[in-house]
């Protein structure tokens, strides 16, 4: 019994809206910045998202494979900003487990999407 790469493909595109809208009120309405134009923490934040959402809602192989790779910025905004501050640890935590059902959802799709070609 295998898993379709459909199911892979799921989990990733979970991920990565997950993480775009934890992003987005996280920055805006759970806990906006009081030093920083929250426009520009907004831009920061999620702009390497958008560059590959294009390709990764195509399906485009090389474009999965620059969202694994972005994804793990945000593992490593989440779990340094989990061990600082432990007031925004529940969505450190969130940000970990969405970006790493971003990276392991993407690289099983393009593995297993490759041996079905």
């Amino acid at each position: 019994m295998t898993i379709k790469p459909i199911y892979y493909y799921i989990i990733a595109l979970t991920g990565f809206f997950g993480l775009f809208a934890l992003l987005m009120l996280w920055n805006t309405v759970l806990v906006p910045s009081t030093r920083l134009p929250v426009a520009l923490v907004l831009l920061v934040a999620v702009t390497p998202l958008l560059l590959p959402m294009r390709g990764l809602l195509n399906r485009n192989p090389r474009s999965c494979a620059w969202a694994a790779y972005i994804s793990l910025i945000y593992f490593l905004h989440g779990t340094a900003e989990a061990y600082v501050n432990p007031d925004e640890r529940l969505y450190a935590s969130l940000e970990i487990l969405l970006s790493l059902m971003l990276f392991f959802g993407t690289t099983f799709y393009i593995r297993f999407a490759g041996k079905q070609n």
